[in-house]
């Protein structure tokens, strides 16, 4: 490992994480202790415990891995979904992971092998969110599943199971997922009128919508 973590920065980025998993559970985008988030921290890996209701999870909770996934810190075991979480660190630019059961995202996965591009938002995940063929939970082969379909993405679908979305931030990670389930829901709305098809985006709208967003915002 490199430089030992700064123990204010580990606790404040441990605050953030369970308020994002709060958020997720507030939104209805996962149930019960469904789903999981973590943040990176240096050479660490802040990640929700595995069972643990996100309402319970206070500052002496912290759990933490290695990239290797060994334990550092915290008593509590980490999610069943670690492999998933250390494949986008270990593969991608990611410095933080939202994993959910977001209930729309999760009934498009079932239905297409990739979300169409129905709005401009699209772009702002990279593309058209491609899904992940199944996988049990927790495995290296949904690791490698979710990889595939992540490449030249900040998210995707994880069929029959939900979604992962990537950020530089926890709150760029999150925004990213209530994106990808309002898509989602957007798009199981315009198809399911009878004799009418939604209206697609092409790959020039997209690239022209991509370019916009690198001006949007304040600065």
């Amino acid at each position: 490992m490199g430089e030992p973590n700064d123990a204010a920065e580990t606790a404040e980025a441990w605050a953030e994480l369970t308020a994002t998993a709060r958020r997720t559970a507030e939104a209805s985008l996962v149930v019960g202790t469904s789903g999981n988030v973590s943040v990176r921290v240096g050479d660490l890996v802040l990640v929700t415990p595995s069972g643990v209701p996100y309402e319970r999870l206070g500052p002496g909770d912290t759990v933490a891995v290695d990239l290797t996934g060994r334990q550092v810190a915290g008593t509590l075991r980490p999610t069943s979904e670690l492999p998933l979480h250390l494949a986008a660190y270990r593969h991608t630019d990611a410095r933080a992971v939202v994993h959910t059961h977001a209930v729309h995202a999760t009934a498009v996965s079932t239905l297409v092998t990739e979300l169409p591009p129905v709005h401009y938002m699209t772009a702002e995940l990279g593309g058209p969110v491609r899904v992940a063929p199944y996988a049990l939970y927790g495995s290296e082969e949904l690791a490698a599943n979710m990889l595939g379909a992540l490449d030249g993405r900040t998210g995707c679908l994880l069929q029959n199971h939900g979604t992962v979305t990537c950020g530089a931030t926890l709150s760029q990670a999150y925004d990213r997922t209530a994106q990808l389930e309002w898509m989602c829901r957007l798009w199981l709305a315009a198809s399911s009128v009878p004799g009418r098809t939604p209206s697609l985006l092409s790959a020039d709208d997209l690239d022209r919508a991509a370019e916009q967003f690198r001006g949007y915002g304040q600065r």
